[in-house]
């Protein structure tokens, strides 16, 4: 018993040794891993959120297309389909 005491002495301090040698700078390095991951998914998500944006005033401007002008395109579709006459041209 007094031996496995002895040897727990000495191991104890030995193993904080080791650890701060090795695993410190092994946990510096990973969290600075982390970080660099960290700030490349938010640059990714800044690039996803523009061209989201970018899509969403497409979609605002065709909406706004549709709804503004859709009585004349209603009208040209409806030229095209009784066949012979020229649908009139949208001015924009």
């Amino acid at each position: 018993m007094e031996n496995l005491f002895a040897i727990l002495v000495v191991l104890i301090p030995i193993l904080g040794i080791i650890g701060g040698v090795f695993l410190k700078p092994w946990l510096t390095l990973r969290e600075k891993q982390l970080a660099t991951e960290a700030s490349m998914v938010a640059e990714k998500a800044a690039q996803y959120a523009a061209q989201t944006e970018k899509l969403e005033q497409r979609v605002r401007v065709l909406e706004r297309i549709i709804t503004d002008r859709g009585l004349a395109l209603s009208n040209e579709i409806d030229a095209l389909r009784i066949g012979g006459e020229a649908p009139a041209r949208i001015e924009h």
